[in-house]
């Protein structure tokens, strides 16, 4: 018997990456999973692949329209009965130098990261403690939430901001129980690491001064699979009396700061 046997999960970024591994996981833990995300073909794609697919449903939508959120919420209870666990995965990046940013731009990854979990949060909580269900969440973070990275202040921001968030979520929802934690990685191999046809985890900089000079102690990236664990672990009954935690998981790199 899986972790989660019978529970039923909403994973938002669900088309690939770090998504992907987490639905794939949580069905092989036991879980009914909605999946979430923009990207309609690698979104059936990958559900159509799973180990399970009929355990496993899609909503195609921007997890910034409050809509989508409630589409997704729905989804689970009608097709699957409940929801136990959400999973705000969902994110958005780009390396452009800030005085050559785009205000919008700079917006729409706060409109995905943040305002998008609190509409799947906010829709989440209303339905498990409706149902009386001692739901968890979980937030995907970032190490960039604490650490400055040229390039990345809007992600950084964002970041920031869903950790605090996860904090003070975690005290108003406890009294329902509803425990609230994130997951912040490091460098993790999805297609968020590949610029203009570029994976940076490929690139000689990475690979000298990452890698080879162990500024990752682990000396590599992360797998999806990794992180996917991390988030199962806290989703999970083994780690319930965690709330309101951040955990990082980056192969010790923010040690070497």
């Amino acid at each position: 018997m899986g972790v989660l046997e019978n529970q039923v999960a909403i994973v938002t970024g669900a088309a690939s990456g770090i998504g992907a591994a987490t639905t794939r996981r949580f069905i092989r833990e036991g879980a009914a999973v909605v999946m979430v995300d923009i990207d309609r073909r690698q979104l059936e794609a990958t559900a159509a692949g799973l180990d399970r697919p009929d355990r496993a449903a899609t909503v195609v939508g921007d997890v910034a329209d409050r809509d989508v959120a409630g589409a997704a919420v729905a989804c689970a209870r009608e097709r699957f009965g409940r929801l136990d666990v959400l999973v705000n995965n969902a994110a958005r990046y780009d390396n452009t130098p800030f005085p050559e940013r785009d205000f919008e731009e700079w917006k729409r990854v706060f409109d995905v990261i943040l305002v998008g979990a609190f509409h799947f949060c906010r829709q989440a909580a209303q339905a498990m403690i409706a149902a009386g269900v001692p739901g968890r969440i979980v937030n995907v973070t970032s190490i960039h939430g604490r650490h400055g990275e040229k390039g990345a202040s809007h992600y950084g921001a964002a970041k920031a901001a869903l950790n605090q968030f996860t904090r003070c979520l975690a005290i108003e929802l406890a009294p329902h129980g509803i425990r609230v934690n994130a997951v912040a990685p490091g460098f993790v191999d999805t297609p968020m690491s590949v610029y203009n046809g570029v994976n940076e985890l490929e690139t000689p900089r990475f690979v000298q001064q990452y890698v080879q000079e162990r500024r990752i102690p682990l000396a590599r990236p992360a797998r999806p699979e990794e992180i996917a664990g991390v988030i199962v672990f806290l989703a999970s009954d083994d780690a319930g009396y965690v709330t309101g935690h951040v955990l990082v998981a980056d192969g010790g790199l923010t040690c070497t700061f």
